[in-house]
C-alpha cells in the first residue's frame, strides 16, 4: 500500500515539470511532436549558419533497475556529444562547402564535438548552439551509442 502523502508529493512533482522535462520522460523517441510547440516558439532562432541542439538526456533508470538522480542526469546532459536538432539557421549548409546538401535537418539525432558550441539553460534542461560544420555524424538510434560519463 502506497502512502497517500507520498503519492500526492509524487503527483505534485509530476505536475510541476516543465514541457522539456516531460518530453525527456517519454524516452529517447524525442520528436517535435513530443515537444510543446509553445516551448519551441519561445526558444531563440539560431542566426546565420548555426544549429540549435537539445543534448541527449539518458534514461532515468539503468537496465538493472537503478534509478538515477536528476543531478546525475544533468551531468550526463552537459557531458554528452549527442543531441536532437531543434532548429536550423537560415544560412546553415549553404554555399560551396556543402554542395552535397545539409548534414542534418530538424528532428535528427547528431554527434558533435564535446566542447563544440555555446550552451544556455532553459527551464528543464540545457540547449546548445553549434556551427553547421561542427556536426560530426547523424545517428539513427541514440540508444545505440554507448554513453559513458
Amino acid at each position: 500500500m502506497v502512502n497517500p502523502e507520498l503519492q500526492k508529493k509524487w503527483q505534485d512533482e509530476e505536475d510541476n515539470k516543465s514541457a522539456l522535462e516531460k518530453a525527456h520522460d517519454e524516452g529517447t523517441g524525442l520528436t517535435h511532436k513530443k515537444l510543446d510547440n509553445e516551448l519551441l516558439e519561445q526558444l531563440p532562432d539560431p542566426t546565420g549558419w548555426r544549429i540549435m541542439v537539445l543534448p541527449y538526456r539518458g534514461r532515468k533508470q539503468t537496465s538493472g533497475g537503478i534509478k538515477l538522480t536528476d543531478e546525475t542526469l544533468e551531468r550526463q546532459q552537459v557531458g554528452t556529444v549527442l543531441g536532437y536538432v531543434l532548429k536550423v539557421g537560415k544560412l546553415a549548409y549553404s554555399g560551396e562547402r556543402f554542395f552535397a546538401g545539409p548534414w542534418c535537418e530538424v528532428g535528427d539525432w547528431v554527434l558533435f564535438g564535446r566542447y563544440a558550441g555555446s550552451r544556455f539553460q532553459i527551464e528543464g534542461g540545457e540547449i546548445k548552439i553549434l556551427n553547421d560544420d561542427e556536426i560530426i555524424a547523424r545517428v539513427p538510434d541514440p540508444e545505440a551509442i554507448l554513453h559513458k560519463f
